[in-house]
């Protein structure tokens, strides 16, 4: 039995190729992820991590690999020569297939379904067709390969070998087209697409070989901590992120090629998961058998997930936030599902002038911000005490009215029982009133529910000047 750590490829994993290709060739980093069919969460909700399920694979899983344009994810089974296919939308194996000697490092090319395992016994990298999942070329590569990345946006494919080397693969041809020497015992890569870059983890060197793909030349090595064993890169912000086994820690890299931060974790950090979307960075802790959830914007551990025995390959799909874990010692891939509590929000519209005598509306819109159901959802809205109400409807849901002071058909108190509200919904409360005083008058709304912590977006307001007949 041969141990690898965190053979990497993780970079490409993470983003969709449409998006890759727009930002990396046309150099349109301000492109929204949305535009890629990738959902961002909602920054203001809180966010909890579960392992919503446990899947069975080979023996000895070691890397994951995800295509998000087809939901699928790849697991090299380093003791059992193979790769399983993984349907993310059932968590089930679709398929198994054999490759070489020792499978370690995965990498997906998302433009064109194509997936590329290292093969650490024989010194190949198998090729993978995703649509039919069987092998369609092996390369020669040499000496132990360990891990591989893929920039999608040039179609070339980045191996690391225990020789030092870098090596570069066309994927047109399926031939090596360079050579690169980097650092001390190569054992990670990580591709940026928006700008070929490639970063590589040198466990023995303790630095990482930052490559420009453009001239497949090494144009900076960085220190950082003992051991660095995984690689991640979110290609919306251009960081980096390096578990350092050795030191129990994660070095965050900025474009810059500097390290900015870093961020204590758990025991054995080694395979690193980045969603673009979100700016989360997913560590699993071999030592620990679990996984470090870091927030990418404040550079701080908010959560640690307990997976199986001794996790190391992670691959995250943006498009779904799911984050996919290789439990060497438990056969086991755990998929750890982000869920964003539900947040409200409220908007209060009203014509900025009335005549006396003459009738207008309130419209209130209450969305749901957050990533799942709200539930008891009420708008409430007070009403100006010379307001005459007319009515009150919902589009979803059912409005009563609370008279206020005599006379009793003004003002008053409108509360809509609206139910459950889905994350991303939203409902619209008319208020329709007539004018009856001239002056400034203005409502006073909020929005409620029994699963939401109030804040300042839940109230809202609108001023109407009233003017005399």
């Amino acid at each position: 039995m041969t141990m690898f750590r965190n053979a990497g490829g993780r970079g490409p994993r993470r983003v969709s190729g449409a998006w890759l290709r727009v930002a990396a060739v046309l150099g349109m980093l301000a492109v929204p992820l949305a535009a890629a069919g990738v959902t961002a969460v909602p920054a203001a909700a809180a966010t909890t991590y579960t392992v919503t399920a446990t899947i069975p694979v080979g023996s000895e899983p070691s890397r994951v690999g995800v295509d998000p344009a087809t939901g699928t994810a790849y697991v090299t089974n380093s003791n059992g020569n193979t790769v399983s296919v993984i349907d993310e939308a059932t968590s089930t194996v679709t398929a198994t297939i054999p490759v070489g000697s020792e499978p370690g490092g995965v990498g997906v090319d998302p433009a064109t379904g194509t997936v590329y395992v290292t093969n650490f016994g024989d010194g190949t990298v198998s090729v993978i067709d995703g649509a039919t999942n069987t092998v369609t070329a092996t390369i020669g590569i040499g000496f132990h390969p360990v891990a591989v990345g893929v920039d999608p946006a040039t179609g070339t494919v980045y191996v690391a070998s225990n020789t030092g080397t870098v090596t570069v693969i066309d994927e047109a041809t399926n031939t090596v087209t360079a050579t690169i020497p980097v650092g001390s015992g190569p054992v990670a890569v990580g591709v940026d697409p928006a700008t070929g870059t490639v970063y590589v983890a040198n466990r023995a060197g303790g630095t990482v070989s930052v490559i420009d793909g453009a001239t497949d030349t090494v144009n900076a090595t960085i220190a950082v901590g003992f051991h660095p064993d995984g690689v991640g890169v979110d290609p919306a912000t251009g960081t980096v992120y390096v578990a350092n086994e050795g030191a129990n820690t994660v070095s965050v890299i900025e474009a810059t090629n500097t390290v900015t931060a870093t961020i204590a974790v758990g025991n054995g950090p080694l395979g690193v998961g980045v969603d673009p979307a979100t700016g989360t960075v997913y560590v699993a802790l071999a030592g620990d058998d679990t996984v470090s959830v870091i927030d990418g914007a404040t550079d701080t551990v908010t959560a640690t997930i307990p997976v199986g025995t001794s996790p190391d390959g992670v691959g995250v799909d943006p498009a779904t936030h799911a984050a996919y874990v290789a439990n060497t010692f438990s056969n086991t891939v755990s998929v750890i599902t982000p869920v964003t509590s539900p947040d409200l929000s409220l908007t209060d519209h009203a014509p900025a002038t009335a005549v006396s005598g003459n009738s207008y509306s309130y419209t209130l819109t209450a969305t749901n911000t957050g990533g799942s159901d709200a539930t008891g959802v009420t708008v409430v809205d007070t009403l100006p005490a010379s307001a005459h109400f007319n009515s009150a409807t919902a589009t979803q849901g059912s409005c009563t009215r609370t008279p206020g002071s005599s006379p009793p058909t003004k003002g008053g108190t409108v509360s809509c029982t609206v139910g459950t509200l889905a994350a991303g919904a939203s409902v619209t409360v008319t208020i329709t009133v007539t004018a009856t005083k001239p002056g400034t008058v203005s409502d006073a709304a909020k929005v409620t529910a029994s699963n939401v912590t109030a804040d300042s977006d839940d109230t809202a307001s609108a001023s109407t000047t009233v003017q005399g007949t």
